[in-house]
């Protein structure tokens, strides 16, 4: 089995710290060098609680790529450093896992070219969680048969972007299926700004953040006399480690973008 040389960038945030725990775990991923905002040229060994062999910390993504060389570069940052940190990379040759989301439409084109001009695999997935890619694919289904949707996302209260870039995926995704309707009363209006929540082709996402929480989101389906709910928790950020797993290793395989994970599970 070849060893996959990796990089991780955010290794001590939150997620990267749990994707470093996953390198150190898995028999044939290496970690050969982090990427953080601070304390660079240290040992990561010397500054967290990682303790397998020493890994140095860069802050500039060009000089840890030039420094180490890898195959896989899992990218767990914010979205602004992630689409840079992701843009090295694959110009670098390396291919890349991210899991950042708040992506633009003109970022996520750019990240595509840039992969399909190098042949080389880029996975973008709104959300690790094998859970949460079912429900979206679970969504999808029911959208042909239940038209009236609404999408509820809640996350920790330190998440930067709003909505989540797996509510918008999953809307998406639902209007693929879905004859296009704006969803409530025609006249209605808010009396109070933002009431409705986010709209995306008639649909409304709402964004929730409060401290305790990780990642849950749930879809709203009302019919006739019914209503069908569609629900996924992640209650701890280690829940988005498979996901991550299977993406390190599909990349290798691929020469192409992909963007949601829902795309290389079977």
């Amino acid at each position: 089995m070849d060893v996959i040389r990796i990089i991780v960038a955010g290794a001590r945030g939150k997620m990267g710290s749990e994707a470093v725990k996953l390198v150190q775990r898995t028999e044939n991923f290496k970690l050969v060098g982090v990427l953080d905002h601070k304390d660079g040229g240290k040992l990561l060994n010397d500054v967290s609680d990682y303790d397998g062999e020493p890994v140095r910390i860069y802050t500039d993504p060009k000089e840890c790529l030039e420094n180490c060389p890898a195959d896989v570069w899992i990218d767990l940052t914010a979205p602004k450093a992630g689409y840079h940190n992701a843009k090295a990379a694959l110009e670098y040759g390396v291919r890349t896992v991210v899991g950042t989301t708040g992506f633009t439409d003109a970022e996520l084109d750019d990240l595509k070219a840039v992969a399909e001009e190098k042949g080389i695999g880029c996975i973008i997935a709104p959300n690790f969680a094998v859970g949460a890619v079912l429900m979206m694919k679970f969504a999808k289904m029911a959208a042909k048969y239940f038209p009236d949707v609404e999408i509820v996302e809640l996350h920790h209260d330190q998440k930067v972007d709003a909505p989540s870039g797996t509510s918008v995926k999953t809307a998406q995704m639902i209007s693929e299926a879905r004859t296009k309707k704006t969803q409530g009363h025609p006249n209605e209006k808010e009396t109070l700004k933002g009431a409705r929540g986010a709209d995306f082709e008639g649909m409304h996402i709402h964004s929730v953040r409060l401290p305790g929480l990780v990642a849950h989101q749930e879809v709203l389906f009302g019919g006739g006399g019914q209503l069908l709910t569609i629900r996924h928790d992640s209650f701890n950020r280690e829940s988005f480690m498979s996901g991550v797993k299977v993406a390190v290793e599909t990349v290798m395989n691929l020469d192409t973008f992909v963007y949601g994970l829902e795309n290389i599970l079977d």
